[in-house]
């Protein structure tokens, strides 16, 4: 019996520790496709995708970069998407930030050797400019409850910041229960500093990133359509649904407008990663929500996204845990006691 399913793509933040050595020990049938990836590594003078992966030494100062961490994501994440089961019959695929540019690949708008040159283009053009920060904080409870009076005075204290002389701030991603916030310093500080501390760990500043999905990285979006031709890309074989919640549908996508949203609207303006998830539930309806390595943090920002939409009458974190028991519905690839639910 055929499974339908969403695939859904990780971004950044997703190669910590744990996942040294994805490549080798979930992928040695896929050589040829890393040797490729490799001889795009190489011929820019930087160290090969294999090589990192195969390194005895996890460092967070290394593996957190973008012209580091990006290109390895990829490479576990389209590999994962390429060992579904037979049973499984693909209907969609999104993707979260850097996800985006996997999920291209993944869902045939691009190669997979083009996707890599996205991938590490723009992830190596991050680094160099790393403009701005990130910072995560949560509007819901541990109980992932809705609370959109919460998340608004969020947003209104976002704004208050950002109106200041030498404050950026603003909404990076809407992530499930989750709002990622970028700016510069000053505005990142100010929010740390007007917020009280959550759930013991929140705000919480990520690593090595820079200010992703706001105007203050244009200067990457431009030096990215500059380095990265429209002739990339063509029409996808699966639906693709971007961080708006857009479908981008197979033989009726114009290529050129999925080249100047991917390399423009994308990368300054804030992603909905909520609304894609919600939108490929109700739009798509799948068996199975499937979240491809490296990593399994992106399931959390997945259960409450569906949490968020009341899908199938889950209003909480308890009633999705139910659904899950009964019969599960989100798969993390990451996950060792998961993965063979979708591989087979």
């Amino acid at each position: 019996m055929t499974r339908t399913a969403v695939v859904i793509c990780p971004g950044r933040g997703t190669y910590n520790k744990p996942e040294l050595g994805y490549l080798h020990r979930h992928h040695p049938d896929k050589v040829a496709m890393f040797q490729g990836f490799d001889a795009v590594r190489a011929e820019a003078g930087q160290k090969t995708v294999t090589a990192l992966d195969a390194a005895d030494r996890y460092m967070v100062s290394t593996y957190s970069r973008g012209d580091v961490a990006s290109p390895l994501i990829y490479a576990a994440s389209l590999a994962d998407a390429q060992d579904l089961a037979e049973d499984i019959e693909v209907v969609a695929v999104t993707g979260n930030s850097m996800g985006w540019y996997i999920a291209l690949a993944a869902g045939g708008a691009v190669s997979a050797e083009a996707g890599f040159t996205i991938v590490n283009t723009m992830g190596t053009l991050m680094q160099d400019h790393l403009i701005g920060g990130q910072l995560v904080y949560p509007f819901t409870g541990e109980n992932w409850a809705n609370d959109p009076a919460r998340k608004a005075e969020l947003l209104l204290d976002v704004a208050r910041i950002n109106g200041q002389e030498g404050h950026d701030l603003a909404l990076s991603i809407d992530l499930g229960g989750m709002l990622v916030l970028a700016g510069n310093k000053a505005g990142l500080t100010a929010f740390e500093a007007s917020q009280p501390m959550a759930q013991d760990r929140f705000p919480m500043r990520l690593a090595n990133h820079a200010a992703f999905h706001t105007h203050l990285q244009a200067p990457v979006a431009t030096e990215g359509r500059a380095r990265l031709s429209a002739d990339l890309f063509g029409q996808p074989n699966h639906p693709l649904i971007d961080g708006r919640g857009k479908i981008w549908w197979p033989g009726a996508t114009d290529t050129q407008a999925l080249w100047d949203y991917t390399l423009g609207h994308q990368v300054t303006e804030p992603y909905d990663f909520t609304r894609a998830i919600q939108t490929a539930a109700q739009e798509f309806a799948p068996d199975l929500f499937i979240v491809t390595g490296p990593g399994a943090t992106l399931g959390g920002a997945v259960a409450q996204s569906l949490v968020l939409a009341d899908w199938r009458g889950m209003s909480d974190k308890a009633a999705f845990q139910v659904q899950q028991d009964t019969q599960p519905a989100l798969i993390a690839m990451g996950r060792a006691d998961q993965r063979a639910l979708a591989t087979g």
